[in-house]
């Protein structure tokens, strides 16, 4: 019975302190090390646990969308068969809440307009993320687009 109570504890815990997030990106040692830094660095956090998922692939990632299943979308731009912005669309089809960032190695070009991709009236500014990244600056700018404080 003690274990079944325990089970029971840790499922009502992880269902309100999970955040789900899916990371497709065509570098599997880059979605690698993103899992492991979101994954590891909130092992001893209370308030709140990242689960991630990693596709390398666009058009898989695509099946395995459905609404509602992820807090948070970490896209590569540069992609086969389908571009970030091209997967963004797509996926606002299935899910228009969720959140959605870009993963960008080097300068944002100043004519990328992230917020008509995304679907939400706000500026690009704090929707990527620039390679490289220190581990903190990566946690910090996952906190602030889930609105952690």
């Amino acid at each position: 019975m003690q274990q079944q109570q325990m089970i029971q504890q840790y499922r009502s815990y992880t269902d309100a302190a999970t955040k789900r997030i899916l990371i497709v990106n065509y570098d599997d040692d880059v979605n690698f090390a993103l899992k492991i830094v979101l994954e590891e660095e909130r092992q001893g956090d209370k308030r709140n646990y990242f689960q991630v998922d990693s596709f390398n692939n666009p058009i898989s990632a695509l099946k395995n969308v459905k609404n509602g299943s992820y807090e948070l979308l970490i896209i590569g731009v540069v992609m086969p068969q389908m571009n970030g912005f091209e997967l963004a669309r797509e996926i606002r089809r299935i899910d228009n809440k969720v959140k959605i960032c870009f993963l960008i190695a080097g300068v944002v070009p100043s004519k990328v307009r992230f917020d008509t991709v995304s679907g939400q009236g706000e500026g690009y500014q704090d929707k990527f993320i620039r390679l490289p990244i220190e581990n903190k600056d990566l946690i910090e700018q996952i906190d602030n687009l889930l609105s952690f404080l």
